[in-house]
């Protein structure tokens, strides 16, 4: 058994771990379905720095605790702040003006689902449950998607009416296209694991009782493969994804190709064919 190094995160709203190349962060605030708070946020954007950089990290897993993936924002909490009991939707502090809300929201997305994203290391959003709003924003943010059959994910954004958040309409569109991009965002309505996956939401469905172990065997495979190339891969990706001309993603996988060329990992994998034996990846 590998050893477990605990995350600080200096809150009980998002409990972390690394335990061979596998760190995974949990949203914990099950009473609330996961519902995002400004503590959690501020955790899971340090998180992610740390994690970015560490070289015993391989591959990132974020879920969400008992029965839940994240609600996205707390609508009672945001109730509670607009009856003057609270601020900004997490009932901490005092309501502040709009345009220091609009400056820390968009700080807090790039640092968030943005940094999930650019994430050098591959990321998987294990879903245990209900993925709604930026909770599920937050998902679509991850490069990889695997859900239980209990699963249910919707925008839910109009039914409270709000407009979006946390990247979502930019990774949706991306992932099914702007007509059903605009079908979900407009109507909210919530869609089971097996039509998320059947529309591409979601890459694999499986029973409830099932997940964490299909999330582990998933995260254990990528955490110890070629992490070099897999970084490389991510970025040749976001660039075709952002719109990148032709010509400098054709430039740019080269460049990433011949890099990778010249590590010892690609040199230790192509012996590793040629004498018919798994390859060990070591990240150099």
């Amino acid at each position: 058994m590998a050893d477990r190094r605990t995350i600080d995160t200096g809150t009980e709203d998002l409990l972390g771990y690394v335990e061979d190349r596998v760190a995974v962060l949990t949203m914990n605030r099950p009473s609330r379905r996961n519902a995002l708070s400004n503590s959690m946020l501020r955790a899971l954007e340090a998180a992610l720095i740390e994690l970015d950089v560490a070289t015993d990290v391989g591959c990132l897993v974020l879920t969400g605790a008992e029965n839940a993936f994240c609600a996205g924002g707390d609508v009672k909490a945001m109730n509670e702040a607009n009856s003057g009991g609270g601020a900004s939707g997490d009932g901490e502090g005092q309501r502040p003006s709009v345009d220091y809300a609009i400056k820390r929201q968009r700080l807090s997305q790039r640092a968030t689902a943005g940094k999930l994203y650019s994430l050098s290391k591959p990321t998987i959003a294990s879903l245990p449950g209900a993925a709604a709003g930026a909770g599920l924003s937050l998902a679509l943010a991850c490069d990889l998607r695997i859900a239980s059959d209990t699963a249910i994910l919707t925008t839910a954004f109009a039914n409270v009416g709000f407009s979006g958040d946390y990247g979502g309409t930019y990774f949706m569109t991306k992932l099914i296209g702007a007509a059903k991009a605009r079908e979900l965002y407009l109507l909210s309505e919530k869609l089971d694991a097996f039509e998320a996956e059947r529309i591409g939401l979601v890459n694999k469905v499986v029973p409830a009782d099932a997940l964490e172990k299909e999330t582990h065997a998933l995260a254990h495979r990528i955490a110890h493969g070629p992490s070099i190339a897999f970084a490389y891969m991510k970025e040749n990706i976001n660039r075709a994804l952002e719109g990148g001309e032709l010509g400098d993603c054709l430039d740019l996988e080269a460049t990433h190709h011949v890099h990778t060329g010249f590590t010892a990992d690609h040199r230790n994998a192509v012996k590793a064919f040629v004498e018919k034996r798994k390859p060990v990846f070591e990240g150099r």
